[in-house]
């Protein structure tokens, strides 16, 4: 089993700066890929960032060029998010894929930007 705990978020003002970051616990070498996804108000959930073991990313078009996914170890990734705009409000949730099969998400935590 994997377990994913986030930290970070908060209320931001438009064009400020959050880091948001993700620890896994658990079956941690058993993870391929670990990411962010996130789920605004009345929005479906989408991804933001993610990145691969092999420390391949891949990331929205609307957070290009302004947030940066990193991985420290196997198990910790960071979400660095710069020029943060109103329409990036949202619940942003911790994602891991586990043994190519399985996704594990984490409790999500908020980002509000306030324009």
């Amino acid at each position: 089993q994997v377990q994913l705990v986030e930290s970070g978020g908060g209320l931001v003002q438009a064009g400020g700066s959050l880091r948001l970051s993700c620890e896994a616990s658990g079956s941690i070498f058993s993870i391929n890929a670990m990411g962010w996804y996130r789920q605004g108000p009345g929005k479906q959930r989408e991804l933001v960032a993610s990145i691969t073991t092999a420390g391949t990313t891949t990331y929205a078009d609307s957070v290009k060029g302004r947030f940066a996914i990193s991985r420290d170890y196997a198990n910790i990734v960071h979400l660095q998010m710069n020029s943060l705009k109103h329409e990036d409000t949202a619940v942003y949730y911790c994602n891991a894929v586990v043994n190519r099969l399985t996704t594990r998400w984490g409790q999500g935590t908020q980002v509000t930007v306030s324009s």
